[in-house]
């Protein structure tokens, strides 16, 4: 089977492509999306990220969205298309891995295998910065498997670099890749060069934890970056870690599959090629432990290493192998984007009722405002907070820019502001800048349900001093009374 490399990246950013296109036209998938979006804009506008807005991600990830906005300007469908190249670009560097390690056929499967994955079943659609982390991983990965020269682990040590200032908890397995690449060289007794090629590496990877430090320091606020990016995100894992048993299911089965794979010899793990992408399974894991818990796009960032393994064992197995799966192809590419086929109906439903592709309360909620010509200023979206983007406004705290942020007061102290309880932060919004216009979704909880002080506190607020306007969807539109 001979395929080459130009033809499958454009199978598989067109295969991304199908399956994505219907969510471009949503407001938001995830709301860290729309965080994202905000952060970006501020830096356009230029404001180093959490000098204006605040979120406890690498900077990196608002630099994605940064540079789409400066160059394309608002526009949903330009992130959503370049959110559609970065998958494509992690399948096809998926390929290429598998290309190398069991030939062109299980390369081209786990390809396909990882595009779904990173698209579909959950809040995948948007684009996260799981799937960022992920296109600089798995190149990084490639040519380390690849090459041998000092440059090129340079090269992979910058791409390390770009992942962990997009995607932190990826330290853990980066470092762990790291020092296995160091041992393996021990172990083959070519010290010399592996210790050449490790500081390469670490090089590569400090050069672009620099790079992100300068702007801070040029301007005399490092101790910014360090805040933000460094102790928030420790902070915030050591206070929201969740129990084992939320992170032990996933690694238990995962691991066991390995064992199994391993001990029915259909896994060889004294293979180079191997070690490298078990280690990364496992580094990703231990970043899962650390922080206690794993939400679904989490998975991104294993998807892909984990697939190319699965794969290789799956080709082995005797009864798989002699299984005719030829008939079965088509059906299996047909039925797995259901959640496309469904979305491609919502959007035509939504062209014909309203006009437009472009649907959600994100986008809803700021139409009806324009065309009431309502008071916007000083407006407060506790939900579908990608709103402020559209309506030209900003959050109207730093800790408020996602309005989960708000009662995480964990993260206070390092996103500036001057409040310290959730309470304090939420009297200040509501008592002392009075928005003439909240934004909340239909739900008793306003806030994550165990805030039963600060929800019961504000749900109660709003029916005092507010009255709702107008329902849309699941949006609520308060208005403040005279």
């Amino acid at each position: 089977m001979q395929l080459k490399s130009r033809t499958v990246f454009l199978f598989l950013f067109l295969l991304a492509f199908v399956i994505r296109g219907p969510f471009f036209f949503r407001d938001y998938i995830d709301r860290d999306e729309s965080t994202f979006i905000l952060m970006g804009q501020s830096w356009v506008e230029g404001h180093l990220p959490y000098t204006e807005l605040w979120d406890l991600k690498p900077p990196i990830t608002f630099l994605f969205f940064a540079g789409i906005i400066y160059a394309f300007g608002k526009s949903f469908i330009a992130i959503r298309v370049f959110g559609t190249l970065v998958v494509a670009i992690t399948s096809f560097f998926t390929f290429k891995i598998g290309k190398e390690i069991g030939g062109p056929k299980l390369g081209l499967w786990t390809a396909i295998a990882c595009t779904a994955l990173q698209s579909l079943f959950g809040s995948l659609q948007g684009v996260m910065s799981e799937h960022l982390s992920v296109a600089f991983l798995m190149p990084a990965i490639f040519i380390i498997l690849k090459y041998h020269k000092y440059y090129w682990y340079g090269l992979a040590g910058i791409l390390l670099g770009l992942t962990v200032m997009t995607k932190l908890n990826l330290a853990y397995a980066v470092l762990i890749l790291g020092l296995f690449l160091l041992y393996r060289s021990y172990a083959e007794k070519q010290l010399k060069q592996g210790f050449q090629n490790s500081i390469f590496l670490g090089l590569g990877a400090i050069l672009v934890i620099l790079f992100t430090i300068l702007p801070y320091y040029q301007n005399g606020i490092t101790a910014l970056w360090w805040q933000s990016v460094i102790l928030a995100p420790l902070e915030y894992a050591a206070a929201n870690r969740g129990s084992l048993l939320d992170v032990a299911p996933t690694c238990l089965i995962i691991i066991g599959f390995f064992l199994w794979a391993w001990k029915k010899k259909y896994l060889d793990l004294k293979n180079r090629h191997v070690q490298v992408l078990f280690v990364t399974v496992i580094g990703i894991l231990f970043s899962f432990v650390r922080g206690g818990k794993i939400n679904g796009h989490y998975l991104i960032q294993v998807y892909p290493a984990l697939l190319l393994l699965v794969g290789m064992v799956l080709v082995t197995i005797p009864l798989l192998k002699q299984f005719n799966w030829k008939p079965y192809y088509f059906l299996i590419l047909l039925l797995v984007p259901m959640e496309s086929y469904l979305e491609y109906y919502a959007i035509l439903k939504n062209k014909v009722e309203k006009g437009t592709f472009f649907n959600g309360e994100g986008i809803e909620v700021p139409r009806y405002i324009q065309d009431h010509d309502l008071d916007s200023s000083n407006i407060l979206f506790l939900e579908y907070h990608i709103g402020y983007w559209l309506l030209d406004k900003k959050p109207l705290t730093k800790i408020s820019t996602h309005p989960s942020n708000i009662c995480k007061v964990e993260m206070f102290p390092y996103s500036g502001t001057t409040r310290k309880t959730a309470m304090e932060e939420i009297i200040y919004l509501l008592e002392d800048i009075q928005p003439p216009l909240i934004i909340t979704r239909d739900k008793e909880n306003i806030f994550a349900k165990e805030n039963t002080t600060e929800n019961a506190f504000t749900r109660n607020y709003l029916n005092q001093h507010y009255r709702i306007i107008q329902l849309i969807d699941h949006a609520e539109i308060w208005q403040r009374l005279e």
